[in-house]
């Protein structure tokens, strides 16, 4: 038996490593915490020990090749005394080597092609061996739990299953999604082996602990009335990893791309996006149509049309590609063997969203033409139909509602003078990005203000419980940040915010906002804010009245900066107009504890420290 060797974390924000050096070669021997290899990050370079002791059997990443966190290294057998199974496991792999070759031309396809075939060629050798395994626990299979998704999070609901009975799974492959109140994440198996049962369905809710699959190395439990059966279901399962030797590369790089995705943005940059759930993209398995009948009803779907490259699109991909109507046919993979990665889907939506721009320009010296309205394709989709809400959305919707009824809320708004800080950023913006590696936005300047200002006001940095009639006063700041991610509204929290210079905010906001659009969010980090900041500017807002991150006693909006003439006092006290960028700040509040006059002096407080401006230090540059 072998093990995986896997890409470890290497800090908070490391997505992946690249390997600069084996410290060990293929057949030497190595020990427990021994180093393997040499790995180099953008932030630090480590040895990696090795997690087992055995023989190096298998090199997975040349030197120079970057692989994520919790991508395969290598392999190391356990050196238990298995080498005439493995012997025999190399003589049926260098048998299926010369027949597949012409098959399965790309390295990564014809490895897995060799392990589902000496999965098939082990069990059709030597049944004797493998009828008893059946009966006993090995048979039977490991039963997979619904895993624990964060510190308060004690159910989850099935959304979608990425393995079907009958089919192979490795260990961390993505076996289901699972959605909370919290998050939508993919639940991988922990196990190796075949799908034997799914004792949960989809949409059905299933406690944290409770059993969700069973994973064995025999067939699927289904095929338990006798030995005449369990060999049918065995042919079958080795009929169906001869015919579709494309199925399991399909699946493993959902690994490799999920922590890839690290672009970093602004939170809440784009327009708030409704998620498209259309029943044929759930199931985007093309191999498959007589099974899901909904698939032929949606052909159209631009997730699901993705031709022959096919084999090379992981889950979260599609979906991205749903999300933002990217034709994945129309898409050319850049990845290995022409896999399609997230970036690849990134630039199709970017360079499709920009072609109208070009075309749009009114001929030169003549009429105008007519207004065209033009429909996106994503919205073309939603038009007349009725979808069942995600689980985020029910827990947007049931939120927002109770925020209302169990608290008083009004709203107060303050203009404020930001010219000083936009003349600041403008200046420094480039030194910034190149000493911190971010973008100088507005918004950390604003975070900055705000936590400052909860120091000083510590009733609007509080929590009230009416039933006990007790006010908690907080001795920290945790910075809630409203993100908007094609899935919903998400408010990731920035804990100790009140220790952060500007550079820290910005890196820390960078952080969390690209985490949480890439569904890489922690549950635990979507909890314990003390106050929010929601960017409603991204959109071109000028303000907004939010609605209270419960049980927060706050929540400020920041509005889009617009420049416009504005009366000021001069030097010598006479009164000018001059062109001023201003934003108007509004504050929700709760009345039960903040009165207006706490409201307004907490406002005032951020208002004079923006239009003062004084945050050069803060900059660290």
């Amino acid at each position: 038996m072998s093990n995986s060797v896997q890409m470890p974390a290497l800090g908070e924000s490391v997505t992946e490593g690249t390997v600069t050096r084996w410290l060990k070669s293929v057949g030497e021997e190595i020990e427990v915490d021994e180093p393997l290899l040499e790995v180099s990050t953008d932030k630090v370079d480590t040895e990696i020990p090795s997690p087992y002791a055995g023989v190096l059997e298998k090199i997975l990443a040349d030197e120079d090749d970057v692989v994520e966190v919790g991508g395969d290294l290598a392999y190391i057998g356990d050196g238990s005394g298995s080498d005439s199974a493995a012997s025999s496991e190399e003589d049926d792999s260098d048998d299926e080597d010369s027949s597949e070759a012409a098959e399965a031309p790309e390295p990564a396809e014809a490895e897995e092609t060799e392990a589902a075939e000496e999965s098939s060629a082990d069990s059709a050798d030597e049944p004797a061996a493998e009828a008893p395994a059946s009966s006993g626990s090995e048979g039977e299979g490991t039963e997979i739990t619904m895993p624990a998704l964060g510190e308060s999070v004690t159910e989850g609901t099935v959304t979608r299953w990425l393995k079907e009975v009958g089919e192979e799974v490795e260990v961390d492959e993505p076996l289901l999604e699972v959605s909370t109140d919290k998050v939508d994440t993919e639940v991988p198996s922990p196990v190796a082996g075949i799908v034997q049962a799914h004792l949960a369905e989809e949409d059905e809710t299933v406690e944290v602990g409770e059993p969700l699959a069973r994973v064995g190395s025999g067939a699927p439990s289904s095929s338990d009335s006798g030995s005449t059966d369990s060999g049918s279901g065995e042919a079958e399962s080795s009929s169906d990893a001869e015919e579709e030797p494309a199925e399991e590369p399909a699946e493993e790089p959902a690994e490799e791309e999920a922590p890839a995705e690290d672009e970093k943005s602004e939170p809440a940059e784009e327009a708030p996006k409704q998620e498209t759930s259309a029943p044929a993209a759930s199931k985007p398995d093309e191999k498959k149509p007589a099974e899901k009948s909904e698939g032929s009803a949606s052909a159209p779907a631009a997730a699901d049309t993705v031709g022959e490259n096919a084999a090379y699109v992981t889950p979260l991909v599609r979906r991205l590609a749903r999300d933002e109507g990217v034709d994945l046919s129309s898409v050319t993979g850049t990845g290995v063997g022409g896999r399609i990665r997230k970036q690849d889907v990134v630039a199709a939506a970017a360079n499709r969203s920009s072609a109208p721009a070009g075309s749009a320009a009114p001929a030169a010296g003549g009429a105008k033409e007519p207004f065209k309205l033009e429909i996106t394709e994503e919205a073309a989709k939603l038009r007349g139909t009725t979808e069942k809400a995600s689980r985020i959305r029910q827990t947007i919707a049931k939120r927002m509602s109770e925020s209302l009824e169990v608290s008083a809320q009004l709203t107060q708004v303050v203009e404020v003078d930001m010219t000083r800080v936009v003349k600041l950023r403008k200046a420094n913006k480039e030194a910034f990005q190149s000493k911190h590696g971010s973008k100088l936005t507005y918004l950390p300047f604003f975070g900055k203000a705000v936590v400052e200002a909860l120091k000083q006001h510590p009733k609007v940095n509080a929590q009230y419980d009416l039933e006990s009639q007790q006010i908690s006063y907080f001795d920290h700041e945790h910075l809630a940040i409203a993100v908007d991610t094609p899935r919903g509204l998400l408010v990731p929290v920035i804990k100790d915010a009140g220790d952060l210079s500007i550079a820290g905010l910005s890196k820390s906001i960078d952080d969390v906002a690209d985490r949480t659009r890439n569904n890489k969010i922690m549950p635990d980090e979507l909890s314990g804010g003390t106050f929010t900041i929601t960017n409603i500017g991204s959109v071109g807002a000028l303000f907004d009245t939010p609605i209270i991150n419960q049980p927060q006693m706050g929540i400020l909006g920041t509005g889009t900066i617009v420049r416009r003439p504005i009366v000021v006092k001069t030097e010598d006290g006479e009164e000018s107009i001059a062109i001023r960028d201003m934003v108007y700040l509004p504050l929700t509040y709760n009345h039960q504890l903040v009165d207006g006059a706490d409201a307004g002096r907490f406002l005032q407080t951020i208002k004079a420290r923006l239009e003062e401006g004084n945050f050069e230090a803060d900059l660290e540059l």
